[in-house]
This record gives structure tokens, sequence and C-alpha cells, in this order.
């Protein structure tokens, strides 16, 4: 029998049976359907967060000193020097590190406690340095006002709960606060800092010491931000921004500064963290297999990926296997209706048989059927699949909308996803139907035309 033929027969056979075979085919699709919406979920929250890290500090490389316990690792510590070994991260690190091939720049995470007043009320906060090339960051991308207008220009960034503090808001949960609100009265307004500089000591006898002497800053806020832009450095969260060169150039007393965090001989402070800028994220690992060879600890959003990923393909599986259940229940429906069919075409099945049809031809015909209705429940399948997705979507981003934040993109549906799910379907379908083909190539002709 030719393919052709089988083809038509099969069809003509579906139409026959049209609401039973249109159920099974519905259960089919339903499977599909699950597998789709499931795995598409899987693959849109796996992009979502993937474009979050890229956006964010991808090409960055937080440096700390193997010195300073609670950066060791046990991975880490079998690269470079040991522990009691590595240097101190000051200042000469500092131009070690920067000095590394792809490495654009190099700062120190500075950060420290201080007292602000605003409109003669004092406010204690953490404070943080922020380099300019840090504007293009995630983070500032729905702030309110501009970024630094210099390195070195005598203005701050705000963090929306300390602005709401400042406006004498006392809320607990961040959601509750609009950025747009707290800004509008605060941007182009100043304050007053008042922090603790740092000022090496001048006696030869004494070259380690240094004294503590108190300075007041102006400063204008410029804008307000809804995220903490590196909020993953270190374990002081910060809440108010100023640019990294002012910082730098005040010597302020760091909130991880002790009397002995200095070095011996060039009176420098060590720092807590050194921030690696590199030259775009394929350089990042490269960079930091030379970090580590100079002694010290690193980490990347990179390393993180890594984890994501791994995590994601994880549940991409459990998904799957979930998704597949349904499909899985589907194909006994097409066993039975198989089966089902055999005993209705007992009689046709021996009158092809008797007319010279083999084996092969009534087993490709049932495997035909079979066929037929795995790729048009897995076409509709995909289609309620991707409209389940879209509703998904629509609806979550209406709630991130009223809850204030921006539109995402939840789910996908890439062209391989499509794919894989007709492919599975139909193999799916062919594999239900061994066993009603085989039942049916069996069965004696001689018997089957005395069926009645």
């Amino acid at each position: 029998m030719k393919l052709y033929d089988s083809v038509e027969l099969a069809a003509r056979n579906l139409r026959e049976s049209l609401l039973r075979n249109s159920l099974t085919t519905l259960g089919i699709s339903v499977g599909v359907a699950s597998l789709v919406a499931m795995l598409s979920l899987g693959i849109g929250l796996q992009r979502l967060f993937s474009r979050k890290l890229q956006r964010s500090l991808f090409d960055t490389v937080v440096v700390s000193s193997r010195r300073d316990l609670r950066s060791f690792t046990r991975e880490q510590d079998t690269e470079g020097p040991a522990a009691a070994e590595s240097p101190d991260l000051d200042e000469n690190a500092r131009a070690k590190i920067a000095a590394v091939p792809g490495v654009l720049e190099a700062y120190p995470d500075l950060r420290f406690i201080a007292e602000l007043r605003f409109e003669d009320k004092p406010h204690l906060t953490m404070i943080a340095g922020l380099p300019l090339l840090d504007k293009n960051s995630d983070a500032f991308q729905g702030m309110q006002g501009t970024f630094f207008s210099t390195e070195n220009a005598h203005e701050v960034i705000l963090q929306k709960m300390f602005a709401a503090e400042l406006l004498g808001k006392h809320v607990r949960n961040p959601d509750e606060i609009k950025v747009a609100e707290v800004a509008q009265p605060l941007l182009s307004k100043q304050m007053v800092l008042r922090y603790a500089e740092r000022e090496a000591g001048g006696a030869a006898a004494d070259s380690a010491s240094y004294s503590v002497i108190s300075r007041e800053l102006i400063l204008t806020i410029v804008g307000v931000t809804d995220l903490d832009p590196d909020s993953t450095r270190g374990n002081f969260r910060a809440r108010l921004f100023i640019p990294q060169k002012l910082m730098e150039g005040m010597h302020a007393m760091q909130a991880y500064e002790t009397p002995d965090s200095t070095h011996a001989t060039s009176k420098e402070a060590i720092y807590s963290f050194v921030v690696a800028r590199v030259n775009g994220a394929g350089k990042v690992e490269s960079v930091e297999q030379a970090i580590k060879k100079l002694g010290f600890n690193t980490f990347s959003i990179l390393d993180a990926s890594h984890s994501l990923q791994r995590a994601f393909r994880i549940v991409d599986i459990f998904l799957g296997i979930f998704g597949s259940l349904a499909l899985t229940v589907a194909s006994i429906g097409i066993i039975n209706t198989l089966v089902m069919a055999i005993l209705e075409r007992r009689r046709e099945i021996g009158i092809m048989k008797a007319v010279g049809a083999s084996d092969a031809d009534v087993r490709g015909l049932f495997f035909a059927e079979a066929g037929a209705m795995g790729v048009l429940g897995g076409v509709l399948g995909v289609i309620i699949g991707w409209l389940i997705g879209r509703a998904i979507n629509f609806g979550t981003n209406i709630y991130l909308v009223r809850q204030g934040f921006s539109r995402e993109d939840i789910w996908a549906v890439p062209f391989w996803l499509i794919a894989a799910a007709l492919a599975f379907s139909f193999i799916v379908s062919l594999i239900s139907g061994l066993y009603p083909a085989s039942r049916a190539a069996k069965l004696d002709p001689v018997q089957a035309l005395r069926y009645e």
C-alpha cells in the first residue's frame, strides 16, 4: 500500500468516529499545552533573571582579601597563595588589580556612617561612593532626577527609604513608597554631611598613627533611586551615594576601618573590597583567574549566573516531567481509541488482508491514525500553551503595574520548544499506537471476515 493511500484511508477512518477521535486529540492537546506552558514559564523567568544580571554589573568583579575570613571559601583557597601568605588589599594591591589585562578601572568600595542635617534635623545613615560608569546600571533605570554631573561634584543620590525618612515618612514596607512622590520635594535641595576625616600622623617614630578630624560638606540632592545599586558588595547597605572620586578625596573613616587597619609602612588604609570593571563580560572569567593568582578572592555576577543556570535547568527538568504526565495520560486515550477501532473494524481489516494487504500495511494504517492524532493534538496544544503563557504574562504585568513596578516578560516560547513539543507529541502517539497496530496486524483474515 502506498503512503498516500494509507494517509487518505487513515483520515477517512478518523472522520468516521469524529467525536471519539476529537476527544482523544483534545486530550493530547491538553498534555502538550501543559508541557509548553510550564517550560515557557521556566524559560521566560530564566531569561528575565539573565537580562537583569547582564544589565546590572555583569562586567564587574568584586575583590576581597583572603585575610578577611568573611570572604574565605575552600574553592578559592586552592588557587594562589594561602590566606596567611596573601597580601593586604591596599592601594598597592589596587594598582596591581587595575594593571590586570582586561580591567578598565579598579576602585575601592568606600562607605562610612555619617550624620546628615536636612532642614536642621539630624539623620544617621550609611554613605557609599559610586563611579560615573554606574550611570548605565539597571538600578538607575527608574531613578527620578539625574546622575552625578562630574566625578567630583558635590551631589548626592538618595535611596527611596532614606528619602522618605528625610520627609518624615516612617514606612516599613518599601513597596508602599513611590519614588516620584518622595523625589519631587527633595530634588535640588541641599543637605550638610558631617563626617570624620582620617589624617595620617607626621612623626617618624609614629609613622602608622593617624588623627581624626571632623569635617562638613554641603551636598545637593540630584536623584532618588528605588534600589540599592551595590547591595551585593559587603555587609553594609548604603542609603546615600556620592561620586567615587569625591569619596576618595574625603579620606573618611570607613565603616569597616579599625585603628589597626593601616599598612605599617605606607600608612595606607586597607580596603575591605575593591571593585574591578572589566572590558566586556567575556573577559570576566580570565580577569578573575588573574586576580586570584595575585592572592585575592573574587566574586562576579558571572559566578552567580552559572549557579542560576544550573538551578533553572533542574527546575526545567521538573517542569517538563510534570507537564509530560498529562501527555502520558493522553497516550492511554490513544491506545483505548485505536483498540476500540480494531473491534469495530475487524471485518474491514479482514477484507483488506483478503485482497492482498500485508501485516505491515495494516500496521502502517494504525500508525498513521495515531500519528495524525498526535500531530493535530500537538499543534492545538502549542496554540493553547501559547495562549496560557500570554494570559499569565498579561495578568502578571497588570499586577506589577498596580504595585508600581515596570512591566516584565516572564514567559517565552522559543522555536526549539515548539519543535520539541510537536516531535514529542508525535513520538508519544506512535509509541501509543504500537500495541493496537500490532494487534490489528495479527488478526486472522478468516476469523475477521466471520466477525459480526
